[in-house]
């Protein structure tokens, strides 16, 4: 009697909790091959070689970068802090907003 009731008990618990996740486990095993093949699939694909050329056009390295940049003064440079939502960006950054609402009229 009481072997019978641990087996009943036993096989419910199996259907209710075991076999859903022996589902979860093996379908999401075929989700992630799917999903994982996407990376491999992309990297096979060939550019047009028109828009190679052009990329290959338009590099920019940071060496080129510094050298624009390397001559230029930075002594007259203000920081201005950007405005919080609920701040006016005009008042925050000095600008008159009298000057501006005058300007937008005409």
């Amino acid at each position: 009697m009481f072997g019978y009731a641990v087996r009943r008990a036993l096989r419910k618990k199996t259907l209710r909790y075991g076999v859903p996740m022996l589902l979860l486990i093996v379908g999401g095993s075929f989700g992630l091959r799917e999903f994982s093949q996407i990376r491999y699939d992309a990297v096979k694909i060939k550019i047009d070689p028109e828009l190679e050329k052009k990329l290959k056009m338009n590099k920019v390295s940071l060496e080129s970068e510094y050298e624009k940049i390397k001559d230029s003064t930075f002594d007259d440079w203000k920081n201005i802090r950007g405005p919080r939502p609920w701040e006016d960006p005009d008042l925050l950054q000095g600008r008159n907003p009298e000057i501006l609402k005058t300007n937008k009229t005409t």
